[in-house]
């Protein structure tokens, strides 16, 4: 009698767990992609008129030695808007947007679409430039962009400048304002890169990776 008067009072903090777990909407991988309705700047940015992108950087400025030792073969990168998917690319432009005017900060597109043959290269050249292979990455996905900043005609991507670190700590809270997923909070940190993780590329992302 004793065990049974105390089984409900055992379980009682499991069901308590299990009730708060299940109560309202949840996320893979601890990450909700949802907006915040509170936030009216950024819910107007993207129920608003259709951002363009900024017009290309001259291809001088992917090419510097300083670019080559932070970003090896950035000079072959893709840049081109219109590869990736329509909707992530107005949630860039208006991260790009909100830096500008809140922070002052002129954002850089360094590289979007990436194919697997190219995503197989850089995976080849070790961890220190990307731990996903082919398929395994939202780049492949048009779903992913790295970004640095522009400033004064030159590109300022290391993170040993402390403007550009404020720069990247920013760019990570502005993008997760829109819903997005920032690498800054990665183990392996990637302070430039930010991914949309759209419930079907999440999927084709597990299998290749479980293959």
């Amino acid at each position: 009698m004793w065990a049974l008067g105390g089984l409900p009072l055992l379980l009682a903090p499991a069901m308590i767990v299990l009730g708060w777990g299940g109560h309202g909407p949840r996320a893979l991988d601890g990450f909700d992609d949802r907006v915040d309705p509170g936030n009216r700047q950024v819910a107007h940015l993207l129920a608003g008129e259709q951002l363009v992108p900024p017009p290309p950087l001259p291809p001088a400025v992917f090419t510097t030695a300083e670019v080559e030792i932070e970003r090896p073969m950035l000079s072959s990168a893709d840049r081109r808007w219109d590869q990736m998917d329509a909707e992530f690319v107005q949630r860039v432009l208006a991260v790009f947007k909100i830096m500008k005017e809140e922070h002052g900060y002129e954002m850089a597109l360094l590289e979007g679409y990436r194919s697997p043959e190219r995503q197989a290269m850089l995976a080849s050249k070790g961890s220190q430039v990307t731990m996903s292979g082919a398929w395994q990455s939202y780049h492949q996905y048009g779903l992913a962009v790295d970004c640095a900043f522009y400033k004064e005609g030159r590109l300022v991507i290391s993170e040993k400048n402390p403007w550009a670190m404020r720069g990247y700590e920013l760019f990570g809270q502005v993008a997760e304002r829109i819903g997005l997923t920032w690498g800054g909070r990665w183990q392996m940190m990637d302070l430039g890169h930010v991914e949309w993780r759209k419930p079907e590329a999440k999927a084709a992302i597990r299998a290749a990776v479980n293959r």
